[in-house]
């Protein structure tokens, strides 16, 4: 075995062995479940915020409760069908990671083959949920899937890939927004962009948890690109998140309340920053998935605009 050969941090894995899925799910079952990754939501979440923000921005009130729960149920499927992908593409990097040599293909639990089925089988349950929505948000739904299919690929051409993965986890603001109004307009688009902005922010502190294996074994990210100024370039993303939704939020006609809950959720952030300790793998992952509050934060105070 060759220097570069070497395995990163002894003991960091991202698999649970403890969770529900271990405990409680059949045998048969669990390598699929995680391979979805079920027993880790906050993947989930922050796929589902955007559509829930685009859901209540456009609601001439409250949003519609069905809606929520069809975006929810999408959000769930498609990130698995996500993580899937990922992790069919990525099952060669994956073996030479700590954190992620466990998961069930580098592991051999699932093979590739039975990974395209289960992909199969989760987009299939994802077009059920995606033929209740408008015409509109149809289209949206079905463009999204190249983003889905060419993220994956992103960390190995440029610095860059959380821009692409931006790009994808976003475009719910878009289908939340089209399926309320049949359309789209500035507001959703104000959204959609911040939201890329959010999401260079929280991905580029997940990305320093693998960023010794990232650099052994070729893989790039804004983690290894911005190195020891990430910090200022993540004040500057969530700056510019803040920003871009107070504009979403004032095009959309969202009344006094909404600048107040937002400043709060950008107070979130600040601390997010201001705490985050960039070479402890623990801590960027509890900052990393404390954006789930922001998420709360700013549909809180959408819906607050709304009074």
């Amino acid at each position: 075995m060759t220097s570069t050969d070497q395995p990163g941090p002894a003991g960091f894995t991202d698999i649970r062995q403890d969770g529900w899925i271990g405990r409680w799910a059949p045998a048969p079952l669990r390598p699929y479940l995680t391979l979805a990754r079920l027993d880790r939501p906050i993947g989930t979440w922050l796929l589902l915020f955007p559509c829930w923000w685009g859901v209540a921005l456009a609601a001439p009130r409250w949003p519609d409760l069905w809606m929520m729960l069809l975006f929810a149920v999408g959000a769930i499927v498609m990130r698995g069908a996500g993580c899937t992908v990922n992790d069919i593409l990525d099952r060669d990097f994956d073996a030479k990671v700590e954190r992620t040599r466990s998961r069930p293909i580098p592991s051999g639990q699932v093979s590739v083959r039975q990974a395209v089925a289960f992909l199969v089988a989760q987009l299939l349950l994802g077009l059920l949920v995606l033929v209740q929505l408008s015409p509109a948000a149809i289209g949206l739904g079905v463009l999204s899937l190249a983003l889905v299919f060419t993220y994956p690929l992103m960390k190995r051409i440029t610095w860059w890939p959380q821009a692409f993965l931006g790009l994808t986890f976003n475009w719910g603001a878009l289908m939340g927004w089209a399926a309320v109004r049949g359309d789209l307009d500035w507001p959703a688009v104000a959204m959609y962009v911040t939201g890329v902005a959010w999401t260079l922010g929280y991905d580029t502190i997940y990305a320093h948890q693998d960023k010794e294996d990232d650099a052994r074994i070729g893989v790039k990210s804004t983690a290894l690109r911005l190195g020891d100024t990430s910090k200022i370039w993540i004040y500057g993303f969530y700056t510019l998140t803040y920003v871009g939704l107070g504009i979403a939020g004032r095009l959309a006609g969202l009344g006094g309340l909404f600048l107040p809950l937002l400043s709060v959720a950008a107070l979130h952030l600040a601390w997010q920053v201001a705490t985050w300790r960039p070479d402890d793998q623990n801590d960027c992952l509890a900052k990393f998935k404390s954006n789930r509050w922001f998420g709360w934060l700013v549909l809180a105070a959408i819906l607050a605009g709304k009074l």
